[in-house]
């Protein structure tokens, strides 16, 4: 929930503060208010209604996986990851954008991106970190 949270207020901050332009922030980060309408770096762009659909699934899993799993790491990566789809999963079914999702922290030299994909990036490298460092006994015994 907190994920979720940070990462609506961001982007309703985004939509009444940045519509005039980007913002200059330090070095070569800006808040530059975008739209993307396709799935992480604008790939797909414009297939708002097979990336929901996929994305619903994507979350329906990694909730029946969330309730069968224990370990605070664990709940920590997938809440991670699940908060972050279901905040751009909210742009796509809630706000009023054509099923895009708001986008505004722009570094000018890496896709435009939000708090809910920082999220999901920080899960999964939390999770490929973790299995890459386990000891072998660990990964044999699931």
């Amino acid at each position: 929930m907190v994920v979720i949270a940070c990462d609506q207020l961001s982007k309703t901050w985004a939509l009444h503060h940045l519509r005039n332009g980007p913002r200059h922030v330090v070095w070569t980060l800006r808040l530059n208010l975008t739209f993307n309408t396709g799935i992480a770096f604008s790939q797909a762009s414009g297939s708002t209604a097979v990336v929901t659909v996929v994305a619903v699934v994507v979350v329906a899993l990694l909730l029946v996986i969330a309730r069968r799993t224990s370990g605070t790491m664990t709940g920590v990566v997938l809440g991670l990851i699940i908060g972050g789809a279901v905040g751009n999963l909210a742009d796509r079914l809630v706000r009023h954008h054509g099923g895009a999702v708001i986008d505004f922290i722009d570094l000018q030299w890496w896709p435009v991106f939000n708090i809910a994909d920082a999220a999901i990036t920080i899960g999964v490298l939390a999770a490929v970190l973790r299995a890459a460092l386990a000891p072998a006994r660990d990964r044999a015994t699931g």
